[in-house]
């Protein structure tokens, strides 16, 4: 068990201005594990404070150092793979093996690919060669408040932190309450690896607590959120008074359109896919589109696999799905799921309740719903949970028109073997990232989504661009 600590603010830890306790459960066994503080205005504003003197000195400093000192982060992040796998194991139910292999790892995967685009980036670049004295600099933006979920914790914490430290940024990171311990980690990681006092600060507290005093905060130039799109929507207007950049990544309902040619295993591939994390993951495929000349064995198909998914303590080692995070996402998604039973979509897995034998512990049962109506409340909201919705389609333009008819557009999905159809997916799906027949981005390609998911894009050369400010100048003398 991670020993708690209280703040993070201008190199030492804190105790708060005014205590404010705060359990974290564990969603596996319904129990308290620890217990943190939520800071207040003072706090907030001692954070702020520190970074914004910090950032006078650490904007200044040479990239290749700023490299050293991410680099010395990697090292000591993985030496501490394992607390980190178990931390979030407690924190948000994430099973051993996937916090071991892919919430740990997206961590690690994110640093070191920030490292290489780090070392491939111009801060300083020639406007165009018959413009020899004009030059585009990029500044870091400032000092930055980063807000960060709970279901991909160090995958979130390192989108943000990482290419804010190699462009020079300050900031100030409010993690999730419900998942901080992972967080409270990563900031031990960051102390043991010298950064600088002030660069990075750590304050715990809520969304309308600490998450909305940084937003407003005349002393915050950026806000980076990751979270839900009625969350993204306050910060914007709550930072709209300072002018600051809001850069947003936010939910998601993807399509996942699977034609008749699609391969022998696309349909299962994108039930587990949906069902990874416990259904808890912005970019999941939950909605599947299915060809109606295949829908019927389809249906089975998703059937058998939401059937054969296991569900288990997430402490247990193995292939299985562990709870939902708290009481109020159990809640939710029992909602959701006796609103899909209510409008008339057909049940074909799962369903209300816990899984057997599990009584306690926010453990809901892999679910698929068939023959949904786009117009259903499960086809319009994201669930956040182990919920599936498949819809039948007749045609290419049908299935197209259908899954662009959303509010989100995150990720959208295509199986088929028709590569002249991959391409026009490519192009007509709304969404900022499409993966075809399984094929997920690679390292430097950015995260991100249009229309209510979000306005920015996270990761390589990308994200770390998300950080800097464009300066312009003229009569810049030849080197």
């Amino acid at each position: 068990m991670i020993e708690k600590r209280q703040f993070y603010i201008n190199g030492a830890w804190v105790d708060p201005a005014a205590s404010r306790d705060f359990p974290v459960i564990d969603p596996s066994t319904e129990e308290e594990v620890a217990v943190i503080s939520l800071g207040d205005k003072a706090d907030t504003d001692a954070a702020v404070a520190a970074a914004n003197a910090a950032f006078e000195t650490w904007s200044q400093t040479d990239p290749a150092e700023r490299i050293a000192v991410v680099e010395k982060i990697l090292e000591i992040y993985n030496a501490r793979a394992e607390d980190m796998a178990q931390a979030m194991t407690t924190e948000m139910g994430a099973p051993l093996k996937l916090s071991r292999e892919d919430q740990v790892g997206a961590g690690s995967y994110h640093i070191k690919d920030f490292i290489r685009a780090a070392k491939e980036f111009d801060f300083v670049r020639m406007l165009r060669p018959d413009a020899p004295n004009d030059r585009i600099i990029l500044d870091p933006i400032g000092t930055v408040a980063m807000i960060t979920p709970w279901n991909w914790p160090m995958n979130q914490v390192t989108l943000k932190v990482i290419p804010a430290l190699l462009t020079g940024c300050t900031m100030v990171l409010k993690p999730s309450e419900i998942a901080p311990l992972s967080s409270i980690l990563f900031t031990e990681i960051l102390d043991e690896a010298g950064v600088p006092a002030g660069v990075y600060n750590m304050v715990n507290g809520d969304g309308v607590g600490v998450g909305s005093q940084l937003s407003a905060h005349p002393g915050i130039d950026m806000v980076s959120f990751t979270g839900s799109t009625r969350a993204g929507i306050a910060i914007s207007k709550a930072a709209a008074d300072t002018i600051k950049r809001v850069s947003l990544e936010l939910g998601g309902k993807g399509a996942n359109l699977v034609f008749a040619d699609a391969d022998e295993d696309a349909v299962r591939r994108g039930v587990a896919h949906m069902m990874e994390n416990t259904g808890q993951s912005c970019n999941a495929p939950s909605r599947m589109l299915v060809e109606r000349s295949i829908y019927d064995d389809a249906v089975e198909i998703a059937r058998e696999t939401a059937e054969h998914t296991g569900v288990a303590n997430a402490h247990d080692d193995g292939d299985h799905i562990g709870p939902l995070v708290s009481q109020m996402q159990w809640d939710k998604v029992q909602g959701l799921i006796q609103k899909g039973i209510d409008e008339g979509a057909r049940l074909v897995a799962g369903g209300l309740g816990r899984p057997d034998g599990l009584n306690r512990g926010y453990f809901a049962r892999p679910t698929v719903f068939a023959d949904v109506t786009n117009d259903m409340t499960i086809a319009r909201e994201e669930i956040f949970g182990p919920v599936l919705s498949m819809i039948p389609f007749d045609t290419e333009e049908e299935a197209v028109r259908i899954a662009n008819d959303t509010v989100y557009g995150l990720t959208n999905y295509a199986q088929t073997q028709d590569p002249d159809r991959l391409r026009r997916m490519a192009r007509k799906l709304r969404s900022g990232m499409i993966h075809l027949n399984g094929k997920s981005r690679s390292a430097g390609a950015p995260f991100g989504g249009i229309k209510q998911s979000g306005n920015s894009r996270e990761g390589g050369a990308w994200g770390l661009e998300d950080f800097v400010e464009v300066k312009a100048v003229g009569g810049y003398p030849a080197e």
